[in-house]
């Protein structure tokens, strides 16, 4: 036993003091230049003109070792940050956890960091252990033991053509492996961040997780709800538009990461009409990035947590509220939950709220109201939103090729389909029986009671009021 324990304690200290790399060469890694941003280069070359030194670093080496071309690139040096800014015209120190430079080529943004140094016991930590901030530089080894995976630690120099391996990532690369760098639980404490990328990397990637490195992260989760929201919202978002939304998500709830990201999304994703929808959803998003397609993060999140409106929207209107009103107030509900845990952005949390506001609008089809749906601006999310509902069994098909039409079609033939009833049992019928129908019995009664107030609230039954009004989606 003690053996062992001798044996693990000296092959941990070995890791964490490795200063000299394995070189790889050109032959033996493969790197095709021609992957390599040219204005990446430009930015190494400037730095080892300089006297310092700068490699291409982190997850470009990845990718470029992968065969894939990178969206973006890192660069690494022991320039401080002050001495790279000085060496470029457009270059700009942000950060307070972590000082970074960027550098901007026209709309190309190079990240350029100073190696680290060993974290410091003096550097300032949460009661959790999570570094709150720290700028402590130093030499290239001490770099590699801070970056969080095997394959995220090599470096690479466009120069030479060589690759500097300090960890065996080059190993873990080819054996398709996510490992951690030194002891998970403590990597994982530092930084709970980690975890989610964990998750990220290995559905990107397709590649397995080692034992070590995911044992801890059940336990660890509830570490997640100690780090700003801002920072857990652009993981989500970097992990939901990564091309394989479907199986972060499926990984995130492996790994046991899922409760409190997206508050009752393991409950939707139990339901088959809720997990039918959320899969088309982000199975549409995956094939809109990988044809290079832009996508909104605002459609995203609207779709993964619309069955969590859709059911307090009915249960508002089964308290007697009017289907207009209950919507927003269902939005208003979702999201303040979710403000908590993802700090979405206002410009996101808007256009949720209009694909949302949307959808009663679509089963009017008389008059100008069609007319007027046509002119939203957010009428092609709302719409596509609309087919998504339809493709899930949500509601009628119908009603989404009646709109499918529509859209298509001439001024005349727009007439012809106003003209036309809905078919029985169509969009009518599934309007009738969901959220968007006639308002509740208790309701009812209030109509007939006072019809001045139902027309300032915005709405029609399962539609809009006449006029425009603030909570008919327009506002």
């Amino acid at each position: 036993m003690i053996k062992k324990f001798i044996r693990s304690f000296l092959g941990k200290k070995k890791e964490l003091d490795t200063t000299e790399p394995t070189v790889l060469s050109q032959k033996q890694h493969g790197i095709d230049l021609q992957l390599v941003s040219p204005n990446a280069i430009r930015v190494t070359q400037t730095l080892q003109e300089a006297g310092f030194k700068a490699f291409i670093v982190g997850g470009a080496v990845r990718d470029l070792l992968l065969s894939v071309k990178p969206k973006d690139f890192d660069v690494a040096t022991n320039a401080t940050p002050e001495e790279i800014k000085q060496l470029f015209r457009r270059a700009f120190i942000i950060g307070r956890r972590f000082q970074i430079v960027h550098v901007m080529f026209g709309q190309e943004l190079i990240e350029v960091t100073t190696f680290r140094g060993s974290s410091a016991d003096a550097a300032p930590k949460d009661e959790h252990g999570r570094v709150l901030r720290d700028n402590t530089f130093g030499e290239q080894h001490e770099d590699a033991v801070r970056r969080d995976f095997t394959i995220n630690a090599m470096y690479y120099d466009p120069a030479t053509q060589t690759v500097l391996d300090y960890h065996g990532g080059i190993a873990d690369i080819r054996a398709k492996t996510l490992r951690i760098i030194g002891a998970p639980e403590a990597r994982y404490r530092e930084d709970p961040v980690r975890m989610l990328r964990v998750v990220r990397f290995a559905a990107k990637l397709k590649f397995s997780i080692d034992a070590a490195t995911s044992a801890p992260i059940p336990v660890m989760a509830p570490l997640i709800n100690n780090v700003p929201a801002a920072r857990v919202f652009d993981e989500m978002l970097k992990l939901l538009m990564s091309g394989h939304a479907l199986a972060c998500l499926q990984q995130l709830r492996k790994e046991g990461l899922h409760h409190g990201l997206l508050p009752l999304l393991d409950v939707v994703l139990e339901q088959p009409l809720g997990e039918k929808f959320v899969t088309l959803a982000l199975a549409n998003t995956d094939a809109r990035i990988k044809q290079g397609k832009p996508v909104s993060p605002g459609f995203l999140f609207a779709s993964m947590l619309w069955h969590q409106v859709l059911e307090k929207w009915r249960a508002y209107q089964a308290a007697g509220e009017y289907p207009i009103p209950a919507l927003h107030l269902a939005a208003d509900d979702v999201l303040n939950a979710q403000t908590e845990k993802l700090a979405l952005q206002r410009k996101i949390a808007s256009d949720m709220r209009d694909i949302w506001a949307m959808q009663p609008r679509f089963e009017r089809r008389t008059g100008k109201a069609p007319y007027k749906l046509l002119e939203h601006l957010r009428l092609r999310a709302g719409y596509d939103f609309l087919l998504l509902r339809c493709a899930s069994g949500e509601i009628d098909a119908e009603l989404g090729d009646w709109w499918t039409a529509f859209m298509e079609a001439d001024s005349s033939g727009r007439e012809a389909l106003l003209a036309r009833k809905p078919a029985a049992g169509g969009a009518a019928g599934a309007a009738s029986a969901g959220p968007g129908a006639g308002p509740a019995p208790a309701a009812r009664k209030r109509k007939r009671r006072g019809g001045r107030n139902r027309s300032k609230s915005g709405g029609g039954e399962g539609g809009e009021g006449g006029g425009k009004s603030s909570s008919d989606g327009d506002a």
